[in-house]
């Protein structure tokens, strides 16, 4: 059975092919070439990989992602859509779904809402649920920059608090939605804000993610 990450792994795929190596994404100062390299990169040279989260090994990451940009684009659509090495943790399917779930739904959203005639794409519930379970997980994580506090909440009322503080912007929005607002995309996210004016502002332009 096809899991959510194994979906948005071959859609993501999909879209950098039609989109071509040169068209832009959400990741600033990265084309679709960039961003393929990246996800190439996460999965199949932890040694470098670990440069997103240990600033001593990002000069390294980046070496490591400017050659992989550097090979042709479809041999890197290729390697996105064959997933990693059987060695390499990511090859279980539980790691997998643990790891790459948000990870490929973020970075489709990426590539579609970066350019002009993009629109919402409805997910189906089940898929909503499992990124607002791990949204709730990681909310307070993401939001630990938040220069106010911050509730992330569904329309149905369920809610995340992702930054304790005063004054509070309540975010309210479907859980893609909310997800893509708490990984940094708030300009592209089709989310509401309610709080103070100046609060409301201050979180629009805040440093949001990992």
């Amino acid at each position: 059975m096809s899991t959510h990450a194994q979906r948005e792994r071959l859609l993501l795929a999909d879209l950098l092919e039609t989109a071509g190596p040169g068209a832009p994404t959400l990741c600033a100062g990265w084309r679709t070439r960039d961003l393929a390299a990246h996800v190439v990169v996460r999965e199949r040279r932890s040694d470098a990989a670990a440069g997103l989260v240990i600033k001593a090994l990002a000069p390294r990451l980046e070496r490591v992602q400017a050659e992989f940009a550097a090979k042709p684009y479809e041999e890197l659509l290729q390697l996105i859509r064959t997933g990693p090495p059987r060695l390499s943790p990511y090859a279980l399917k539980q790691v997998d779904e643990a790891a790459n779930t948000v990870e490929f739904f973020v970075h489709t959203e990426d590539v579609r809402r970066a350019q002009p005639d993009w629109a919402p794409r409805e997910l189906d519930p089940v898929f909503a649920d499992a990124l607002w379970a791990r949204l709730e997980r990681v909310a307070r994580m993401l939001g630990r920059k938040s220069p106010v506090g911050l509730v992330l909440r569904r329309p149905d009322g369920r809610t995340a608090v992702a930054h304790r503080g005063a004054p509070v912007v309540t975010v309210t929005g479907e859980p893609g939605e909310l997800t893509l607002f708490a990984f940094g995309r708030q300009a592209a996210a089709r989310v509401e804000l309610t709080g103070d004016e100046n609060a409301v502002a201050k979180l629009q332009e805040a440093a949001l993610g990992l």
